[in-house]
């Protein structure tokens, strides 16, 4: 999207994200994709002109067919990682990302029909943090057997 916070910086890239914590019955949903080996939260880029709460109710009903509030901002992360989709393979990314828990109500049933920026498919899973999947980011195993009330900040270097 022309409009996505994702800017190309003398070879690498800086994006700005705002991911969803979407929680039921012990477990959180995540995305996927047929090309990758790792689930990701729901979310995406923070677009020009919007905030990060904007942009993850936007991201949460363009990739689960639903409208959910935000409950509260959880995380705050600065990732360093390699790009590994077709447009920024190989490239260093750096990652700004607020990630926001949802109000999830009892009757909430995902609906996916959304595809990455190189058009691969998603899906969508229901993960429990105690199957030790590979998640990013990183610190979703961990941090949502036991969810806190407080903001917590993490900072990846995975170059």
């Amino acid at each position: 999207m022309g409009n996505d916070l994702c800017i190309d910086v003398a070879g690498g890239v800086v994006n700005i994200r705002a991911g969803a914590i979407i929680m039921k019955d012990g477990k959180f949903l995540m995305a996927g994709n047929p090309r990758s080996d790792y689930l990701y939260s729901v979310g995406g880029r923070v677009r020009f002109g919007e905030t990060a709460a904007e942009a993850v109710v936007r991201e949460v009903r363009e990739e689960t067919g639903r409208t959910l509030e935000i409950d509260r901002l959880g995380f705050v992360t600065e990732d360093y990682f390699i790009g590994d989709s077709v447009a920024k393979m190989g490239k260093v990314i750096y990652e700004l990302g607020y990630y926001f828990y949802m109000k999830t109500p009892a009757s909430f049933e995902p609906v996916c029909e959304s595809f990455t920026e190189d058009g691969s498919g998603e899906f969508l899973v229901w993960v429990a943090p105690e199957e030790g999947r590979k998640l990013y980011p990183l610190f979703f195993n961990d941090e949502l057997r036991h969810p806190e009330q407080t903001v917590k900040h993490f900072v990846t270097d995975q170059r």
